[in-house]
């Protein structure tokens, strides 16, 4: 990718003066993030079906569906327009992506000393 297409997905961070236009942010996030998963999927060479994917960026946004501070959404664009370019720059490995789907699979960790103790854990 070039250093144009860089610049081009970079995005000048600024505060939302509403609950409504930080929302338009958002959708606009949202829909760039579905829209690039066929791209992502070819760069980074991810052999999972694209509903598996597209579920998956569905997640990560629900997950802050509830935040009503216009500062905390503000911080949480930034950080979701990093990931982006990130991605999208190929700046970002397949493992780090595939860290996002390991998370479901992965057993809980003991808890307990008992459970840590018979998993082999301090």
């Amino acid at each position: 990718m070039s250093a144009a297409m860089a610049a081009h997905l970079s995005v000048v961070t600024s505060q939302s003066p509403s609950l409504s236009a930080a929302r338009q942010k958002v959708i606009h996030l949202y829909r760039d993030f579905q829209r690039g998963v066929p791209e992502i999927m070819r760069t980074h060479q991810i052999d999972l079906p694209t509903s598996q994917i597209r579920t998956k960026i569905r997640e990560e946004f629900e997950r802050h569906r509830d935040v009503k501070d216009l500062a905390v959404i503000d911080i949480l664009l930034l950080k979701g327009h990093q990931e982006y370019q990130e991605t999208m720059n190929a700046w970002k490995q397949e493992t780090h992506i595939m860290r996002y789907f390991i998370k479901d699979d992965a057993p809980p960790k003991p808890e307990g000393f008992l459970e840590k103790f018979l998993a082999g854990r301090d």
